[in-house]
């Protein structure tokens, strides 16, 4: 039983739209708009918004095979892919382009094909809910997704959306499973949809938010920081901080949103552009004390102070971390 857009649409989270494309159906987590603007800023940021990070099916079904045929195209300038299947919240398969690769301790710059995939997964007997993980870092589209024939099909809403702004760490980089990166952990522990706007080198670009969604988020978490200790002077820094939290809140001046400070990395003791590694924290938190409806997570305490949990040894996250 193949399914139609119509059917893949009503069992899509974390998508703002869905399109049918020469090859298939394809998946944007970002609005034109916010595309459009990203078009102008960066070529790289502009290709970024294509990947698929934080999209998935969610489901329930009696059947006991699914069908996934696709193709995987580049959203990001890692090489690697997953297609990421979990049953009751129990993994039972994956599409990949590492299963039968030796992957080294820090693995960042695997250089594996992308290109055309199918693969039928079993999901086992009875009804159950399954979760379809779509790439956080290529972008995906697909062909034909297939259940037995007869069998049962219902989509599982989430009550509430988490709107996700970020560099590349909530964009995803390095989980090699979907479900790993912290932004979707943190997504299923609340119940929310996902919807993730993070791009992997980003700073803070008053610019995005000041787009409004179509829809009103529940909880927005902001996690930037660490890109603009790396590359912006202190008062270009806090700029566009506060003109970030101001445009966010003007749009939505009631919901609660979570500043995230960067979390540690191993150059943490260097002195870059803005000078030490913790004023980025601290000018989020002066900025975000005018405001409410902001709380200020302290990242250095969300994160091991152990390179052994960077996929590159330096600052982007594996699975463990």
């Amino acid at each position: 039983m193949k399914l139609s857009i119509e059917q893949i649409k009503e069992i899509t989270c974390g998508a703002v739209r869905i399109e049918e494309t020469d090859f298939g159906v394809g998946f944007f987590r970002f609005t034109k708009a916010q595309e459009e603007m990203y078009k102008e800023r960066n070529a790289d940021f502009y290709m970024k918004c294509f990947s698929t990070s934080g999209i998935k099916l969610r489901f329930t079904t009696d059947s006991e095979n699914i069908f996934l045929k696709g193709r995987v195209k580049k959203g990001c300038s890692r090489r690697f892919y997953s297609v990421d299947v979990t049953v009751n919240r129990t993994p039972v398969g994956h599409i990949d382009n590492f299963e039968n690769v030796e992957i080294p301790k820090e693995y960042s710059a695997m250089s594996l094909e992308l290109g055309d995939f199918e693969k039928n997964i079993t999901l086992g007997a009875g009804q159950k809910e399954v979760c379809v993980y779509f790439p956080w870092g290529q972008k995906l589209e697909l062909s034909d997704l297939s259940l037995d024939d007869g069998a049962t099909l219902s989509a599982v809403k989430y009550d509430k959306k988490l709107l996700a702004f970020g560099d590349s760490i909530t964009h995803g980089y390095d989980a090699l499973r979907n479900y790993n990166k912290y932004a979707t952990k943190l997504s299923e522990a609340l119940e929310c949809e996902e919807f993730n706007k993070a791009i992997g080198g980003e700073k803070f670009v008053p610019s995005l938010s000041a787009i409004k969604e179509d829809f009103t988020p529940d909880i927005i978490t902001v996690a930037y920081g660490t890109n603009d200790w790396t590359h912006v002077d202190t008062d270009t820094f806090v700029n566009t901080c506060s003109e970030f939290f101001k445009n966010l809140c003007n749009n939505y001046p009631h919901i609660p949103v979570f500043a995230i400070t960067p979390i540690w990395r191993v150059d943490i003791d260097k002195d870059k552009k803005m000078g030490a590694f913790e004023n980025a924290g601290k000018h989020i938190r002066e900025i975000c004390a005018g405001y409410k409806n902001i709380k200020v997570i302290n990242g250095l305490e969300l994160f091991p102070y152990d390179a052994a949990f960077f996929s590159d040894g330096v600052i982007h996250p594996n699975d463990e971390g």
